[in-house]
């Protein structure tokens, strides 16, 4: 007699939240069948019973990311134009411990992802959809005249670029660049795409 259904999806559903776990301890350099075995509290031999090899673990994890920073509690745009696109920029930052936590993991799949074709492309995509966004809310500005006409995916690109180097001085120096420092370096980034 084969298990149930529902009983399969909640054991797939323990595996994941055991993937997140070795994540947020280890980050992806951790991640090994051993290593979510031993969160879930149950033999490798279960683990691979979802996963092939660690290629498939790494995929799975990514899509778990992706679909918690979805998840997560956003500050929601007071307006359309500058502000939307602040408030995008400000939700990607390190500015709680959720958040630095969520962007450490991200940080650390980089490496997985160049080094991987299908990974490489579907972290492509999702930046290509990061980037959308951004030119969606920079294209408002312009259209409100908050920011000067030009090249929107160009402009988002550049803003995108300012975001991530953010986000890695502030993982590496959160003493530094405490939540109130990057704001405002955000409000001053902004502030001079305005001129």
């Amino acid at each position: 007699m084969s298990p149930a259904r529902t009983d399969h999806d909640s054991r797939r559903q323990d595996v994941s939240e055991a993937v997140w776990q070795v994540l947020a301890e280890h980050g992806f350099g951790g991640l090994t069948m051993r290593a979510v075995a031993a969160a879930l509290g149950s033999s490798t031999g279960l683990v691979t019973h979802y996963f092939a090899g660690k290629r498939e673990l790494i995929a799975h994890a990514l899509d778990i990311l992706e679909v918690r920073t979805a998840q997560r509690p956003r500050q929601a745009a007071p307006a359309p134009g500058l502000a939307a696109l602040r408030t995008q920029i400000l939700n990607i930052l390190p500015l709680t411990p959720d958040a630095a936590a969520m962007n450490r993991i991200w940080v650390g799949s980089w490496d997985v992802a160049l080094s991987d074709p299908d990974l490489f492309a579907a972290q492509s995509l999702r930046y290509e959809r990061i980037r959308a966004g951004l030119r969606t809310s920079i294209e408002d500005a312009q259209r409100l005249g908050e920011l000067p006409g030009g090249d929107s995916g160009r402009l988002a690109t550049t803003v995108l670029a300012f975001t991530h180097g953010l986000v890695v001085q502030a993982l590496f120096d959160p003493e530094r660049l405490p939540a109130a420092t990057q704001t405002r370096l955000v409000d001053d980034f902004l502030a001079a795409l305005t001129c």
